[in-house]
């Protein structure tokens, strides 16, 4: 495998791809790793052939992993039958889906959930139900620092990243970015705070899970002073987490949550779903999206809820990312300092930053991955893996880990023959 990597380049039909992205898409994006072509479970084939083991499943997207027959079906049937009509009409699949979702997300009767097609869209629907939460009186928005809430404007500004912001500056105001402890919450929020906007797990920041009590403190003091509380599940929803939301595993009941990503399990659609007061926010008019709510989309999403539900792949979640920290863990690489996360999106901070190192020889030895930092290794499998794939997984982590190791010895070896001869 990793001498066909490395002869890639020179391949004419690499050549053409990357010509491709240079002359033809916009340089909003670094030259991509490979060109896929093909998927089946959690395999992917690149455009010479090679197998990979797909474990990031298109950053924690494909619930279901690639070309699952479920899926496969859903899309095709529906396309069939009716695939857009505009929302000045409803549909079965529409009303079907926002129902499974209330039932999961148990937001009781007073619940009520909006289709757009992103996790940034469902996030600037979030940010119009704080404003119209807000009503002028209440004018501040908070969210974490190294916080990732998507790159549209409203949800770029309550991303909790400077860097991010500098090249579209200035910013959308009344968002404040405070850290992500117990100590500013309650030295923040206050009778003049709209709302507060909290990921369970910090994705994009490298898989960082809140504090002991986070939420449970976040509940208490926006409840306390009127303001809603808005988690963004996009990453951490539909079963990643072993639960079906990332925040029922701290027993609150938050007043919205976002989602995305895992819910359409490779088709495009995103969500709000409110709960109780926020659910009364809204009037006809006041937001919308041409193909949010599609037939297409939203009878996918419930075939996709559908299976994981069926099949049990929340528990597997759970079960599954234990035996992964465990897989990880025995492996005993010296560059591996800890494992955190929950359920099947983990992340492996590295004792060095060489989490790019890590990515490529992981790449070369067949095993995709995600470095979302200069020391840590997102993992995010579908939610349907078992022992096979973990097996595989943990062989392939562990040679490209001793691959960078050996390399980072050898790096380190002249260095302190220096020292020794000063």
């Amino acid at each position: 495998m990793s001498e066909q990597m490395n002869d890639m380049h020179a391949d004419g039909q690499q050549a053409d791809w990357q010509r491709g992205i240079e002359e033809d898409m916009l340089r909003n994006l670094a030259m991509p790793l490979m060109q896929l072509v093909r998927g089946e479970g959690s395999s992917v084939w690149d455009s010479e052939g090679n197998r990979y083991l797909d474990f990031l499943s298109g950053i924690a997207v494909l619930s279901l992993g690639h070309a699952h027959p479920v899926f496969v079906e859903a899309v095709s049937s529906q396309a069939a039958t009716l695939a857009h009509v505009s929302n000045y009409f409803s549909t079965p699949p529409q009303i079907a889906l926002a129902r499974t979702i209330k039932r999961l997300a148990e937001t009781g009767p007073e619940g009520r959930v909006y289709f757009c097609n992103s996790g940034t869209e469902a996030n600037e629907a979030a940010f119009k139900l704080a404003r119209l939460h807000g009503g002028g009186t209440r004018s501040r928005i908070l969210t974490l620092n190294r916080s990732f809430h998507g790159r549209t404007m409203g949800a770029l500004a309550l991303t909790g990243q400077p860097a991010l912001h500098e090249p579209f500056a200035p910013m959308v105001p009344g968002v404040e970015h405070i850290d992500a402890t117990i100590e500013a919450l309650e030295a923040s929020i206050d009778e003049t705070v709209a709302a507060l906007f909290v990921e369970p797990i910090q994705g994009e920041a490298g898989v960082l899970p809140l504090p002991q009590g986070f939420l449970q403190a976040a509940r208490e003091l926006t409840e306390r002073h009127g303001a809603l509380l808005i988690i963004d599940e996009i990453q951490t929803g539909a079963g990643r987490t072993g639960a079906w939301f990332g925040f029922q595993h701290s027993g609150i009941t938050p007043d919205a949550i976002t989602l995305a990503k895992g819910l359409g399990g490779g088709f495009p659609i995103g969500a709000l779903v409110t709960y109780g007061r926020a659910s009364e926010l809204f009037s006809p008019g006041s937001h919308g999206s041409t193909f949010g709510g599609n037939p297409l989309a939203t009878h996918v999403a419930g075939a996709v809820l559908g299976e994981i539900e069926r099949a049990g792949l929340v528990q597997n979640a759970a079960e599954r990312g234990v035996q992964m920290r465990e897989a990880i863990e025995a492996i005993g690489s010296p560059l591996v300092e800890n494992v955190r996360g929950a359920g099947l999106l983990l992340g492996v901070a590295l004792t060095a930053p060489v989490a790019k190192q890590v990515l490529a020889a992981a790449q070369a030895h067949g095993l995709i991955v995600n470095a979302p930092g200069e020391n840590i290794l997102r993992i995010a499998p579908a939610l349907t893996i078992g022992d096979a794939e973990i097996a595989e997984f943990a062989q392939k982590l562990a040679a490209a880990l001793a691959d960078v190791q050996r390399a980072h010895a050898a790096e380190a070896a002249p260095a302190a023959a220096t020292e020794e001869t000063a």
